[in-house]
């Protein structure tokens, strides 16, 4: 591949391309001011051009210090000695910008990303940056002739990362165009998708570009991540132009593991990835050793070498691409004072794709419209949006079984 107009191949750090690091300071900070915000709208509007680089960073001496960790944390910054301490008074985009631009070359070694807030507790999962550069080097291989990156994920995310980020860069330091197309609607999709495009999404992208009918013109290749994608939807985009889809499997912890362009397929594990049993997985890293994971998920292997995905481990589900935990958002909704005792599930196929909540109510509280209002605003102001609950269901008790084991109820 190496050479050949249009495709894309190793190019130089993936921070001194400016546009490329301002992409993943904003991607980071918006995804912060979310877990310190629920609900708010600072960044409905991604910053771009020159004006926003010397504007200011609308957040409080305390937000500054979670803002200022959280890239500290993410670019590993600890590694240049006293960098970090410069970060909370920098209170543009353009001051975090040079601070960063400054320090990479003598920490850029590794990077962290985060699992999943929702859990209440996010952990940690760090990289050697050759690793990933490693990967990145095969995913260009599954994905040939590609002119442009259409995004549909935030980049300080692995998933994003790697598809946005490193394998974009091609040879000689040059890159691929990378257009945020997040909160586009479809039909502007198809209008704006051209031959050559490589359209990054999860899931609930697709589902949505699906259900929304446009069509897309030939010559068009996709992503998809983060969650299991229905095959449904995986050959509806196909059905609606798109030359194909491919489907990586893997987590923050291992980064990716598998792929397959064909939901009957099983996945076929990476090359740098073999099975040393059932739950266990071994990796050959970019410098040669090698290390043993435990798989994300159960995976059920077949006698080609392949795997399907037969469930998760950790009780997580996915709502619009991202990971939740419906144990955590529970517990978030007992803390309410009128609230006695709540359980919370991922909607059935025919209700929906969002969490629906059952509440027992404590004693003293209001009965019907007013509870119902009063829980929907804290919902709102305290929860991210894929926690948030779009069904509530008010009961004496929780639902269950003759066992007395926890059961599903229907939304009304």
């Amino acid at each position: 591949m190496a050479g050949e107009a249009g495709e894309f191949g190793s190019g130089g750090s993936w921070w001194s391309d400016d546009p490329t690091l301002a992409r993943f300071v904003v991607d980071l900070i918006a995804g912060e001011f979310t877990r310190l915000r629920p609900g708010s709208q600072a960044f409905a509007d991604r910053p771009g051009g020159e004006a926003w680089r010397n504007g200011p960073i609308e957040a409080d001496s305390l937000e500054m210090l979670q803002l200022s960790a959280a890239l500290a944390e993410a670019l590993d910054l600890a590694a240049a000695p006293g960098t970090a301490d410069y970060l909370p008074g920098r209170r543009t985009f353009g001051g975090l910008l040079d601070i960063c631009r400054s320090a990479l070359p003598r920490c850029g070694s590794h990077i962290t990303f985060r699992t999943s807030g929702s859990t209440g507790a996010p952990k940690p999962c760090r990289h050697r940056l050759a690793d990933l550069e490693q990967e990145a080097a095969f995913l260009r291989t599954l994905f040939p002739g590609r002119r442009r990156i259409l995004a549909a994920v935030p980049c300080h995310h692995i998933y994003g990362f790697l598809m946005t980020i490193l394998a974009a860069a091609r040879e000689g330091g040059t890159r691929l165009p990378v257009v945020d197309i997040r909160g586009l609607a479809p039909a502007a999709l198809a209008g704006l998708a051209m031959p050559g495009d490589l359209i990054v999404g999860h899931p609930a992208f697709w589902s949505a570009f699906v259900r929304g009918g446009a069509a897309l013109p030939a010559g068009v290749q996709g992503s998809v991540s983060t969650a299991p994608c229905p095959a449904g939807t995986a050959r509806g985009a196909v059905g609606a132009g798109l030359d194909r889809l491919v489907e990586l499997y893997g987590s923050s912890e291992t980064a990716g593991i598998g792929w397959r362009d064909d939901p009957a397929d099983g996945f076929r594990p990476m090359p740098h990835w073999r099975r040393v049993g059932d739950a266990v997985l071994r990796r050959t890293y970019a410098d040669g050793t090698e290390g043993d994971a435990a798989a994300p998920d159960r995976l059920d292997w077949t006698a080609d070498g392949r795997f399907r995905v037969a469930g998760r481990l950790d009780g997580m589900v996915q709502v619009g691409g991202v990971n939740v935990s419906p144990e955590h958002v529970g517990r978030r909704l007992r803390e309410h004072p009128w609230v006695a005792d709540a359980a919370v599930r991922l909607m059935g196929p025919a209700e929906g794709d969002r969490l629906k909540a059952f509440i027992v109510p404590a004693p003293g509280a209001p009965a019907g419209p007013e509870l119902h209002r009063a829980l929907t605003g804290w919902i709102d102001r305290n929860l991210t949006v894929p926690e948030r609950p779009r069904a509530l269901t008010c009961g004496p008790s929780l639902p269950s079984d003759a066992l007395g084991k926890d059961a599903d109820w229907t939304v009304a």
